[in-house]
């Protein structure tokens, strides 16, 4: 069968609605985010998962709950697929970001890779030294059967850009993952092979339409 990584984005937060700056803020998830996981676990269930892996964040361990629960597995938790850090403009609003922070916004848009938000944020070379350790143990330990990782938007498309030769500078520009969506890469001779990008078939239409980031 080989491996095959499933990314799954966490479910709906009030920020993945909002689109403000969240990373290292522990967030709920809403109504509909919860809903989104268990309707992931209904869909999912039957595969012969040999892993799951999350980031510590609350939102990442309530969307992988209903599936361990219906599997009878624990995740195994990774610092390294937490959130990317958004330093001084965790918790705000874009345009909030603009108007104060613009130099450093510009900067940030233009070359995400080697410029990071001030106040500690991380640059996307910086979440990928993190958590690239984290696919190295999976390709090491799950050589074989479908593996799932739950984390988060920029940190998923950070490693999926990685894994596909991708300029990191670029993961706002080539790869979309909206809440609750699945990335599906498979490992083979060749190296990892995209076999599936963005995709939330597995939701109710209701899910599908709501609006978000």
């Amino acid at each position: 069968m080989g491996l095959q990584v499933y990314f799954l984005r966490h479910g709906e937060t009030p920020f993945s609605i909002s689109g403000g700056f969240c990373g290292e803020l522990d967030l709920e998830l809403t109504d509909p985010g919860k809903a989104m996981a268990e309707e992931f676990a209904r869909a999912y269930a039957h595969m012969p998962w040999q892993a799951i892996f999350t980031s510590p964040m609350k939102r990442t361990a309530a969307t992988a709950a209903p599936l361990c629960k219906a599997l009878g597995m624990e995740p195994q938790v990774r610092e390294g697929l937490r959130e990317m850090s958004f330093g001084d403009w965790e918790e705000k609003a874009r345009d909030e970001v603009k108007s104060q922070y613009l130099e450093d916004y510009i900067r940030w848009m233009t070359e995400p890779a080697w410029n990071s938000p001030p106040g500690g944020g991380e640059t996307a070379v910086e979440v990928a030294n993190r958590a690239m350790p984290v696919m190295a143990e999976i390709e090491d330990t799950c050589s074989n059967g479908p593996v799932l990782v739950v984390s988060h938007k920029t940190t998923i498309r950070i490693i999926l850009c990685q894994l596909l030769g991708i300029d990191l500078g670029r993961y706002r520009d080539r790869i979309d993952c909206l809440a609750g969506s699945i990335s599906i890469v498979k490992f083979d001779e060749h190296g990892p092979l995209l076999q599936r990008l963005g995709d939330r078939a597995y939701m109710s239409d209701a899910l599908q339409e709501r609006l978000g980031t």
